[in-house]
């Protein structure tokens, strides 16, 4: 009896599904890095207003195109220098942080959630309604990307709010073939069989039984679907339509001062890096969500 209560007691304790997620996630560094990274993306856009060190949109006129406080003739007053109307690059960046997040947040929201619907619809029903969903998917997905969206965009005019919408109706498809081919893949197993048996209805059927077993890759797919969207969002305001200046942008930022990138390199620098180092850190966290939770490279 006492050898049986000291093997009991010596028995591994099971993980909770959070630990068991971290555990797996924790081991590509990469991935820990990008969610670091995030994280001090997220709280520099919600602290913007306090840490900045001055309103993204005044204008220094003594201190045109001043270069960064490393380079002769730069102040610890511009730490990252100013662009052609004196603006400051380092508060217009950390601003701009804070839309770019923002857009990314909505995009990926929304359409997700429309995805989610129009993909458990496709799959749970199929017939008519799938093969109607599913073409209008195709056709979205035949049409290049950007493109559609800039037609969107030159249609309902050039704006912020405009051109996440656009981006939105960009994005959907994707979250659709997903959400529909992982309901396809549980549709039929025994459990939802089951629930039908026992009189189950098909709301419950779709977002009770069947929803929580198509996350994750959907989670995946949500977190690079981040970085496209800041990537797009970046491509529209560098072409004038998105945000409009003075916004503080980071697409808008480039196309605003991209005269002067050989005599400045500092203004088309820092926004650059700042969509290229974020856009690589959500790449990074996608690639550990999926190490995370996708069952096969579970060993």
């Amino acid at each position: 009896m006492t050898q049986l209560t000291e093997n009991n007691l010596s028995a591994p304790v099971p993980m909770s599904p959070l630990r068991e997620f971290w555990f797996y996630f924790r081991r590509n560094k990469g991935a820990v890095v990008g969610l670091a990274y995030i994280v001090m993306m997220f709280a520099i856009a919600l602290l913007a207003n306090f840490i900045a060190p001055h309103n993204p949109a005044e204008q220094f006129r003594d201190a045109l195109l001043h270069p960064p406080v490393w380079q002769e003739g730069g102040s610890w007053q511009h730490i990252l220098g100013t662009d052609d109307v004196g603006r400051d690059v380092l508060s217009r960046l950390m601003h701009g942080a804070r839309l770019s997040l923002l857009v990314g947040c909505l995009v990926v929201a929304l359409s997700l959630v429309m995805g989610i619907i129009l993909g458990l619809v496709a799959g749970y029903f199929g017939g008519v309604v799938d093969i109607a969903i599913m073409r209008v998917v195709d056709i979205m997905l035949a049409l290049p990307s950007l493109l559609l969206a800039l037609v969107l965009v030159a249609i309902f005019g050039p704006s912020i709010v405009n051109a996440s919408l656009a981006l939105t109706f960009v994005a959907l498809p994707h979250y659709v073939r997903l959400t529909r081919a992982a309901v396809l893949a549980e549709v039929n197993r025994d459990y939802v069989t089951a629930s039908r048996v026992a009189g189950a209805g098909a709301l419950r059927q779709m977002f009770i039984n069947i929803f929580p077993n198509c996350l994750a890759p959907l989670i995946v797919q949500a977190s690079l679907g981040f970085s496209n969207a800041i990537l797009d969002m970046a491509a529209l305001g560098f072409l004038g339509m998105g945000a409009q200046p003075p916004t503080p942008e980071w697409g808008t930022m480039l196309s605003d001062v991209l005269q002067f990138a050989q005599s400045a390199w500092w203004v088309v620098t820092f926004p650059g890096l700042a969509i290229l180092l974020t856009v690589l850190a959500f790449n990074l966290m996608g690639d550990g969500l999926r190490d995370a939770l996708d069952p096969k490279l579970k060993q």
